[in-house]
């Protein structure tokens, strides 16, 4: 099965990239992509960069060329919800925008004519939900936008429209569109790395990329080797 992969990232690129083996580089256009093998699959890894666009252009642009058979956006995500702790994973059961507004007649993130969520794909969600690991992994809504949450007003925002949300990043839900678009089965697998609206948050995610990255970055291979 080829699986691609996309980061937005340097760092979290790093993470994904020392999991795989015989590895080389491709450029295709204006992205370049690490191949390589982790398991039984073919992986191809992407630094797509952030936000919503970069997200959108990144991966149409690796179905186009390789035309994998699932996609999975992988990193780091800000956590908005009181069940959640730095280092736990939220699995995208769905995904949506937290800055759109289309007007009347459409629910609040919804592109016209498009899903309010972007449901995640429901064989990956069942690999990830029960992976052997003392790691917690919650399935939930995965809220996006071209926005860093830092403060309370700001998750309160996004709580208010989207009480669900339980993570908020600047990737998924752009994915998760073209994914739907073309009907590749699609996931965001996300490590808490900050809670916005904390005290010293900024402070809080520097940590996580000092002192707890290689650590929680396992589980993201434990769950890619069991696809």
């Amino acid at each position: 099965m080829t699986i691609g992969i996309l980061t937005a990232m340097s760092v979290e690129f790093r993470q994904v990239a020392q999991m795989l083996s015989n590895t080389r580089t491709e450029t295709r256009g204006p992205q370049s992509y690490l191949t390589g093998s982790l398991g039984q699959n073919r992986i191809i890894l992407q630094q797509c960069g952030i936000g919503k666009v970069n997200g959108a252009t990144g991966v149409t642009d690796l179905i186009l060329h390789f035309q994998p058979d699932r996609i999975i956006s992988t990193g780091v995500a800000g956590g908005i919800d009181k069940r959640l702790n730095i280092m736990d994973v939220v699995a995208g059961q769905s995904v949506c925008y937290h800055d759109v507004w289309c007007g009347e007649g459409c629910d609040p993130g919804q592109v016209q004519g498009l899903p309010t969520e972007f449901p995640g794909d429901p064989t990956m969600l069942q690999v990830a939900t029960t992976l052997p690991t003392d790691v917690k992994i919650v399935p939930g809504l995965i809220c996006t936008g071209d926005q860093f949450i830092t403060a309370r007003e700001e998750l309160n925002r996004i709580k208010s429209a989207h009480p669900e949300g339980l993570a908020v990043d600047m990737e998924s839900a752009a994915i998760a569109q073209v994914c739907h678009l073309y009907r590749v089965p699609f996931l965001s697998f996300r490590i808490i790395s900050d809670t916005p609206g904390a005290e010293a948050h900024f402070e809080q995610y520097l940590n996580f990329w000092d002192t707890m990255a290689d650590k929680s970055f396992t589980v993201t291979k434990r769950f890619l080797e069991s696809l």
